[in-house]
């Protein structure tokens, strides 16, 4: 079965114009079929502050009211989006840069209210596996950020982490898929200020474990719970670390079930 490299991109290096390129430009030499995943949640962050509106987050996820729906929109899928598929495009890879309602994509819900209410964010209901096969079989290396629609003519914000494991859960039977989760640390640290205390492999008991002790918290546990659920359905390998795992065998967190 052919590989499938899926690769989702943020934190600082989403944030830093050098790094995002130097990325891009490496990321562009992989072998296809391959797809990218972005997030930008500083980006956004910092236009809302600027523009006057509260920045509101609950355990790593983002509380997107109306106002902060239509800065995700234009930061997501306009900005960062466009500016990603150009690099790539400047670099000799024909990429394409999607939104969940761009061909039907990504299909989401607005997440019911229950003890928070986190606005106009979505939950994933359905991926369009064969669109996005169609895409790769074209030569195409799709692009996507994080918004999805709910097919009645909402966009939904959606948690970029949660789109990369939807999409390689979706794919998982088509291909051996490999999931990386890229972003300035090394991986998944014991202690954030050292780089030392990296755990080369994390199974799901040891993170129940951590995320009780208060080691594992914040936008680690969204994050870890997509890659439980990528295993789960299907996907091959999950990683989290720096961008150079993928093109070097550094240390990098391996998550197991």
């Amino acid at each position: 079965m052919k590989t499938l490299k899926i690769i989702k991109i943020g934190g600082h290096i989403i944030d830093s114009p050098k790094l995002l390129t130097e990325f891009l430009e490496q990321y562009a030499q992989l072998a296809a079929p391959k797809i990218l995943i972005h997030g930008g949640g500083k980006t956004a962050s910092t236009l809302a502050e600027n523009l006057g509106i509260p920045v509101k987050m609950d355990q790593g996820r983002r509380i997107t009211d109306e106002e902060m729906l239509k800065v995700t929109t234009m930061v997501y899928a306009g900005l960062l989006n466009k500016h990603i598929v150009a690099t790539l495009q400047g670099a000799q890879c024909n990429a394409i840069g999607l939104t969940g309602a761009d061909a039907n994509c990504i299909e989401a819900q607005k997440r019911p209210v229950t003890d928070i209410d986190y606005g106009f964010a979505g939950d994933i209901t359905k991926v369009n596996t064969q669109l996005i096969l169609s895409l790769l079989e074209q030569q195409l290396s799709p692009v996507f950020c994080a918004v999805t629609h709910d097919k009645n003519g909402q966009l939904l914000n959606t948690n970029a982490d949660t789109v990369a494991a939807a999409i390689a859960s979706s794919l998982s039977a088509e291909f051996d898929v490999m999931l990386y989760y890229c972003f300035e640390k090394k991986g998944v640290l014991k202690d954030l200020h050292d780089e030392g205390s990296l755990l080369e492999t994390l199974c799901l008991d040891d993170f129940t474990s951590l995320q009780q002790e208060g080691i594992i918290a914040s936008g680690m546990i969204p994050k870890l719970h997509n890659c439980f659920e990528a295993l789960t359905h299907g996907v091959t390998a999950v990683k989290i670390g720096i961008p150079a795992m993928l093109f070097s065998n550094i240390p990098h967190t391996t998550v197991q079930l």
